[in-house]
């Protein structure tokens, strides 16, 4: 039901039979269809066999009382909008209805206008509860698929241990190429940051074969952004704060999409993708890990990120200079990135740029 239609079905309960035939002539003559209830008992009969969109009822009832009705209507009907039309003039007992599930609260005596606006107003509520509901579990469903489909990608690469390590790597690289053509980059973006994110690890001194693990996982740190929807990823302005929430579960996402293998890269995989948006001083996402705490292929991989992201052109930005994507890091050395780690970055730093110019 769109919001300007005005045929939605009404329960209209009060044990007052004078009141409960003037709110229902009233809805009536709105456009409304109204059944007429005397008590809780009878209403939930009607609702057990008919469907409905909203129910009017009072506070003071024989039987059950309208707030019992509304909270077991929330329960049991939960798409149903609930509007309290009572003689009670109680601020404290309004509050309660409210926080049962009642839509709105309207007191006796009332105006027909008062009726129609309060019901109107239901049933707009309604419908957008119903549409965010609705909206959810398709987003839900979807992510669930392109997960289900990605983990039995990785169930077959996982079964097949004895296979070369560049084989899987390269189906990990046409995983991740998924992921940022979603993100509307390009997969040179791919190539970029794990020749940086191997520079750094073999500056830090770590061993040569995890240098080389780190190069292959690292790709698949924004994974999980296969799992956020197209419009908030390719969105070109600022993201609202609800937008901003969705964003911020691609990292959990891609953690749980590698985890569970018994395959050392995509358990590094993991790692990566679940700690690369940490910060240094803790006020990252999505665990807010602080310091050493942080493993240091997600300290390596948030520095090739930012410092990729920088120079490269964005929808929602301009490529900057290296010289100017140095220059907004290191204002976020100690904060954002591991400060050792970033001082081993600046002395690199040309190296990483030339590779990238190269790509």
């Amino acid at each position: 039901m769109n919001f300007e239609d005005v045929s939605a079905k009404v329960l209209v309960v009060d044990d007052d039979p004078a009141i409960r035939r003037m709110i229902a002539r009233i809805l009536d003559r709105g456009g409304y269809s109204c059944t007429e209830a005397p008590d809780s008992s009878s209403a939930l009969l009607f609702l057990d066999v008919e469907d409905y969109s909203l129910v009017t009822c009072d506070i003071n009832m024989p039987g059950s009382s309208g707030l019992e009705l509304v909270r077991d209507i929330r329960e049991r009907f939960p798409d149903i909008a609930v509007l309290m039309i009572s003689g009670t003039d109680d601020p404290a007992v309004a509050a309660v209805a409210t926080e049962l599930g009642a839509y709105g609260y309207v007191v006796k005596p009332f105006e027909i206008n008062e009726i129609l606006i309060a019901t109107g107003n239901a049933l707009r509520r309604r419908q957008l509860e119903i549409e965010n509901r609705l909206h959810r579990e398709q987003l839900e469903r979807l992510v669930a698929e392109r997960t289900a489909d990605l983990s039995l990608t990785i169930d077959r690469l996982t079964r097949t241990e004895q296979a070369l390590r560049e084989s899987q790597a390269e189906a990990i690289r046409r995983l991740a190429f998924a992921a940022e053509f979603h993100d509307a980059t390009t997969g040179a973006h791919i190539t970029r940051m794990s020749n940086a994110c191997a520079i750094l690890a073999e500056s830090f001194g770590l061993a040569s074969d995890r240098v080389e693990l780190i190069r292959l996982a690292s790709p698949m740190h924004d994974i999980g952004k296969i799992g956020v929807p197209d419009e908030i990823l390719r969105k070109p302005g600022k993201l609202t704060p609800v937008e901003m929430d969705e964003m911020r579960k691609h990292p959990q996402i891609g953690s749980d999409i590698l985890s569970g293998s018994d395959s050392e890269l995509l358990v590094l995989g993991g790692s990566i993708a679940l700690t690369h948006h940490e910060r240094w001083d803790g006020t990252g996402y999505p665990h807010r890990l602080a310091g050493t705490k942080i493993p240091i292929e997600g300290r390596i991989v948030a520095i090739a990120d930012v410092f990729d992201a920088l120079t490269s052109e964005r929808s929602y930005k301009p490529a900057y200079s290296v010289d100017q994507a140095v220059a907004i890091m290191t204002e976020e050395r100690s904060t954002h990135f591991d400060p050792d780690l970033f001082d081993l970055f600046l002395q690199r730093v040309d190296s990483i740029a030339g590779f990238a110019k190269a790509s």
